[in-house]
């Protein structure tokens, strides 16, 4: 006999991880909690309306994105005081790991209420995980300032950290920072990871200036999550005067 879940919890606030790209990566406990809430907080009505359509559910969509924040959580915080259920969901990935909802957790929490985390796909451990680099200690970043001083303000500060640094970068600025991190990490170990869970999956590995080499040959499309070998590691290779780890290797 199968046994009966429970029913989800008036007031709560459902954080709930949703596909970084395959849309195999939705877990069957999200599907539940996007079926069961009352209304769903997204940050992109549009994208989430479709992938509700696409796992056959309809529920309200509440617009809730940057700019926003504060609006909204007045509201969310509201209706979760009037006891119903809100799932939160961003475009891709966990909600408030560089996303949305980090506002809105503060508030609740604040606030007595509860909320509670529906884990899942995030880009950032698919990235660490097959990187190759060490994942018992790592720095996460998230997106660095737009600003060049002070981006290379933060990355100058990131020198003497001995674990994996780990941050998301647009195609856009992808150049860009690695002409940065040649300056500030020229003989690092660096991983660019691209396309995650989809068709064109891809891991890139090299120096720096290898891969600016290799940026200037071809276009890189999609969003990146960037990873930097720790200094530990970096010292590490630099006294074995290993061999190089130029060129790509793509995993599909």
């Amino acid at each position: 006999m199968e046994k009966t879940l429970p029913p989800l919890t008036p007031g709560t606030l459902y954080l709930v991880a949703t596909p970084i790209g395959n849309l195999e990566d939705i877990t069957l406990r999200a599907i539940r909690v996007l079926r069961e809430c009352d209304v769903v907080a997204a940050e992109d009505t549009r994208r989430t309306g479709q992938l509700l359509k696409h796992f056959e559910i309809s529920k309200p969509l509440l617009s809730y994105f940057q700019f926003n924040e504060a609006k909204r959580s007045e509201e969310i915080l509201e209706r979760l005081k009037r006891g119903e259920k809100v799932a939160l969901v961003t475009d891709a990935g966990t909600p408030g790991i560089s996303d949305p909802g980090e506002r809105v957790v503060r508030a609740a929490v604040g606030a007595g209420l509860r909320v509670e985390s529906v884990p899942g796909a995030c880009a950032l451990v698919a990235a660490l995980t097959a990187s190759g680099l060490p994942t018992d200690e790592f720095h996460f970043i998230g997106f660095l300032p737009h600003k060049s001083g002070q981006r290379r303000k933060a990355l100058e500060a990131l020198k003497t950290f001995a674990g994996t640094l780990a941050l998301y970068e647009s195609p856009y600025r992808i150049e860009k920072l690695l002409g940065e991190l040649g300056e500030v990490f020229p003989d690092r170990t660096i991983v660019l990871a691209r396309e995650l869970t989809k068709k064109f999956e891809e891991f890139l590995r090299g120096t720096p200036a290898e891969l600016l080499a290799l940026v200037a040959k071809r276009a890189l499309k999609g969003e990146f999550v960037v990873l930097v070998s720790g200094k530990a590691v970096a010292e590490s290779d630099a006294a074995d005067e290993g061999e190089s780890s130029a060129g790509g290797v793509v995993c599909n």
